[in-house]
């Protein structure tokens, strides 16, 4: 790689370690937040919440209607080119577009907000929920136009944060109200953590919008916003965007109904809150590493195709597959070899520990599947990963209506494994289509040789089930992974001199 490379590839590491520093402590705050809700409302307080957050996600999703990528993907584009001037307009556009859909979503959430609380979630208490995410909606959609555009630019310490003082509100005001004023009413609960979080929102987006007039490039006056562009960009994502997200939620509302015709089912809401409101969260904390590269990736990989640097992609494209599949195996393993230990010391709750070592195999597929669809919209291929988004939601829907009434939460499990792994397989074949790499099947299938026979290994040895003992095992577990992937040359000194490079700074050639 030359100096600019270099120089790059340090920015987007150096970056990448603020957002998952970031990230992981933020995740971790709200896991320990997610831990201390489930112990007040339980297990079906839980499900409750899950489905009030389907149903206002889907609201969010029309409102948005794809305009945060739209205006992340051409602020890189006009700043790849040199031409930063063009942001202002862009942004302008993007705020119009942005309100005309969010303010009309709102509208239509707020009406129909106690027909969809009877209706669909089967609970009337959700209606003043709905109806208090209703009233914040907006805003939520013009702070994704903002943090595209800084995300794009690579103002990450902004960003960083406001999610800190986003966090941090959200908790207060959630906290506030549960002490003050839920009481042991499941439907005050529920609202009381969609008003914390709806807080938080509105005080990033006012924060974004001071820190904008001193970031955002000054406005030319002979550019006029692209509207053209715009809609064309965000309005296909969005379409899609909004079907997949309306299958989303048509899947998380139909799981309680369709599960409860199990026979072998005593408490249906309690079941799904176990698997989605406390496993997920725990599977899915690691992956606020890679979730950070993957941010970053989308407008590195924009910058890189408006410049047409084909090379800089296919260097991005290997390393950022190989970081993810190996991170994903570690992570993987460690929920693995400890899932019993953390259902049991998180949520006092063996079948939240069971489900955990179900689910943690998946992991790799899951994390993977992240980066993969990152670099797909830096390409420029957000329409295609819609299309596999859509059909797969499609399958995961049609799944879960003839699977759970028959194998209970079985049939949950083979329908997500099975939708998600023809959604990677796709989104991957379309990486290396656009990318024009191809890559190797020698040390994917080595590597996970080596981690499960790590897994095997350590969870046969003798397991305390305490702190020590978890951090023990997961300890034993990455040593043993580590030396088998020296063995079988899936690391080496290659990797070493790489990450020693990026930690040295942009100076090293």
């Amino acid at each position: 790689m030359g100096v600019w490379d270099l120089k790059r590839a340090n920015s987007i590491f150096y970056s990448a370690m603020m957002l998952t520093g970031a990230n992981l402590l933020l995740r971790l705050v709200s896991m320990g937040f997610q831990v201390y809700l489930s112990r007040q409302i339980g297990a079906g307080g839980i499900g409750l919440l899950q489905l009030i957050f389907s149903v206002s996600g889907l609201s969010f999703t029309m409102g948005a209607a794809g305009v945060r990528t739209c205006a992340m993907y051409l602020s890189a584009g006009e700043l790849g080119r040199g031409h930063p001037q063009g942001v202002f307009s862009v942004l302008s556009g993007c705020f119009r577009y942005s309100l005309i859909f969010s303010v009309t979503a709102a509208l239509g959430l707020w009406s129909f907000a106690p027909a969809m609380a009877a209706g669909w979630i089967g609970n009337p208490a959700a209606e003043a929920s709905l109806r208090t995410y209703a009233l914040f909606l907006p805003a939520a959609c013009l702070y994704g136009v903002l943090s595209g555009y800084f995300t794009a630019a690579g103002r990450i310490r902004d960003l960083v944060l406001i999610e800190f003082l986003e966090q941090g509100c959200s908790m207060a005001v959630t906290l506030l109200l549960l002490f003050r004023w839920a009481g042991d009413d499941s439907g005050r609960a529920c609202q009381s953590v969609v008003a914390g979080g709806c807080c938080g929102t509105l005080l990033s987006f006012c924060l974004l919008m001071i820190l904008s007039r001193r970031r955002v490039p000054k406005r030319d006056p002979g550019l006029h916003p692209p509207y053209k562009k715009i809609v064309k960009t965000a309005l296909p994502l969005g379409l899609t965007d909004n079907l997949r997200s309306g299958l989303n939620a048509l899947e998380n509302l139909i799981v309680p109904r369709r599960l409860a015709l199990f026979a072998g089912t005593a408490d249906a809401m309690a079941d799904y809150g176990t698997v989605c409101g406390m496993v997920f969260p725990v599977l899915m904390f690691p992956a606020a590493i890679l979730f950070s590269l993957a941010e970053l990736l989308v407008p590195e990989f924009s910058r890189c195709h408006a410049g047409n640097r084909r090379v800089r992609l296919r260097y991005l494209t290997r390393r950022s597959l190989r970081v993810a599949l190996l991170f994903g195996l570690c992570a993987g393993g460690v929920l693995f070899v400890c899932g019993d230990s953390l259902g049991n010391l998180l949520y006092g709750s063996p079948a939240a520990g069971a489900y955990l070592r179900l689910y943690a195999p998946l992991v790799p597929m899951l994390y993977a599947d992240a980066v993969v669809d990152a670099m797909c919209k830096g390409l420029g291929q957000q329409n295609a990963n819609a299309r596999y988004n859509t059909l797969t939601s499609f399958l995961d829907v049609t799944f879960l209506w003839l699977l759970l009434p028959r194998c209970g939460l079985g049939g949950y499990y083979l329908s997500f494994g099975l939708t998600h792994a023809v959604n990677f397989a796709l989104s991957l074949r379309r990486l290396m289509i656009a990318s024009g790499v191809t890559p190797g099947l020698s040390l994917p299938l080595r590597a996970l040789f080596c981690a499960v026979s790590a897994a095997f290994l350590v969870s046969r040895l003798p397991q305390s089930g305490d702190l020590w003992g978890m951090l023990l095992s997961a300890a034993a577990y990455l040593l043993l992974l580590f030396f088998l992937w020296s063995l079988c040359r899936v690391v080496g000194r290659r990797d070493i001199h790489w990450l020693r490079g990026l930690l040295r700074g942009p100076a090293v050639g």
